[in-house]
């Protein structure tokens, strides 16, 4: 496509989704937009500026196929935010323009930064996912195409509010990029196709792992006595299921959805087991070990396990077990995946061209891998600019219910099916668009400073 032809798709486009903003945006509301020097540069609005927000901007900054700007930056700390700016600003001090009046802090904070943005500009979710239907619905409104981290939802209310969204979201042709990265990865594209293809024969079994120590704010102890209770579970949002999904979801999602990717195909069921050990003085809701058989509608089974104790062997890995032999699809993370087949179920050290086992590969990506954090921002500005379809909300909302899935059969003891966890009426943080900070915490804290945790076998309905 020329460039002429580019820009024409994109300006036709601003002026649907335009039309589509105007027509669902409230009555009388005034919106203070940027307007850039070229009208083909898209905007973006960060929205949520911690570790994870900061480096998706990097990400986003760091695109070649577009004009970008950040021109809006909100979180619920301006601590974070400002040492998110601080950071951002000397690596990419043309692409960055939020003066002090477009940053924004507080619970409303991710509205007043959307409507800093023009219809088919982007807005950035790297919340706490309670929040991410309620930032969804308002970007949907404004006509925003949007960027959004895993998981997508926590809980079957949530899960069932993402995807009624995304469904409106396709019939207004928004581009949204679900940050679920290993998808975009090339070599594990090429692998997928490759076991499509009955390369590696019948899927018998699919194993993952994601073991290491403690990891971001999965244990915390007691809420210091001069912190006011919800702000600190926000900050805290990993030790909670209502923010969160608790350290299940936010970390083995990315396991199950490269799992059920190469499976092509989403589990019916999960029957699960989990611990809690060593606690001493923490008192969130997290399991320190998880082990999860889910269940496809073939019979095929999906073993997944994941721990997070100090001292412990570390494992970062999927393999998928066929009857010609087996798939490595990570092997130590995210990237590089070292994606690669063996005839029988040995798996060589492809570090080590001496081991025996290496005479056995049938297929190993040869190129050093492109990073998959960079191709997810790279194919979603594709999509805007080209204006062609492209939205993860759908496949990321599932992601997110199968991990729930599991994580449920966990905390309750119970063989939880899919469709029990997606009409499952626990929600955990009702009525979050109309939080605010002075708010009380959807979680309250038990008399002793601790807070309920799931009890296998004695509650068996919900999570806690």
């Amino acid at each position: 496509m020329s460039n002429k032809q580019q820009g024409s798709s994109r300006r036709e486009f601003l002026q649907t989704t335009g039309r589509v903003a105007a027509a669902t945006a409230l009555a009388g509301v005034v919106v203070p937009r940027v307007h850039a020097a070229e009208n083909n540069t898209i905007q973006i609005a960060l929205i949520g500026c911690g570790g994870r927000g900061t480096g998706a901007a990097k990400n986003a900054l760091s695109v070649t196929n577009a004009p970008i700007k950040m021109v809006a930056m909100a979180d619920v700390f301006s601590h974070r935010l400002e040492a998110s700016y601080n950071g951002l600003k000397p690596q990419f001090e043309d692409k960055i323009d939020v003066p002090e009046d477009r940053k924004f802090i507080g619970m409303d904070a991710y509205q007043k930064a959307m409507d800093c943005l023009k219809p088919g500009d982007i807005a950035m979710f790297t919340t706490p996912p309670a929040f991410r239907w309620v930032h969804f619905g308002y970007a949907i409104e404004k006509g925003l195409n949007v960027f959004m981290e895993k998981p997508t939802s926590v809980d079957g209310p949530s899960s069932r509010k993402m995807l009624k969204l995304a469904d409106e979201s396709v019939k207004r042709n928004l581009k949204v990029g679900v940050g679920l990265m290993c998808r975009h990865c090339k070599a594990r594209k090429e692998l997928f196709n490759r076991i499509k293809d009955n390369q590696l024969g019948e899927i018998m079994l699919i194993r993952a792992y994601r073991m290491s120590g403690p990891i971001v704010t999965c244990f915390s102890e007691r809420k210091p006595a001069d912190k006011a209770e919800l702000p600190w579970q926000i900050e805290n949002f990993h030790s909670f299921l209502w923010l969160s999904g608790g350290i299940f979801s936010d970390s083995l999602v990315h396991n199950v959805d490269e799992a059920c990717w190469m499976k092509d195909a989403w589990p019916v069921k999960a029957e699960a087991i989990g611990g809690r050990h060593y606690r001493g003085n923490y008192i969130d809701q997290n399991f320190d070990s998880y082990a999860v058989e889910y269940t496809f509608a073939d019979g095929t089974k999906f073993y997944l396990d994941g721990r997070y104790e100090a001292g412990c062997k570390s494992d970062h890995s999927t393999t998928v077990q066929g009857k010609k032999g087996i798939a490595v699809v990570s092997q130590a993370g995210h990237m590089p995946s070292k994606a690669r087949m063996y005839r029988g179920q040995l798996v060589g050290d492809q570090n080590d061209k001496t081991t025996a086992d290496n005479a056995n590969l049938m297929w190993a990506w040869g190129d050093k891998e492109p990073n998959p954090y960079d191709l997810e921002w790279e194919d979603l500005v594709d999509a805007i600019v080209n204006d062609t379809p492209y939205n993860e909300v759908q496949r990321g909302t599932q992601a997110s219910l199968v991990t729930a899935m599991g994580r449920m059969a966990a905390h309750t003891g119970q063989e939880i099916t899919y469709d029990q966890m997606l009409n499952c009426e626990h929600e955990f943080g009702p009525d979050l668009d109309k939080l605010t900070l002075n708010s009380p915490s959807p979680l309250l804290a038990l008399a002793d400073g601790s807070y309920p945790v799931p009890q296998p076998g004695l509650l068996t309905k919900t999570e806690y």
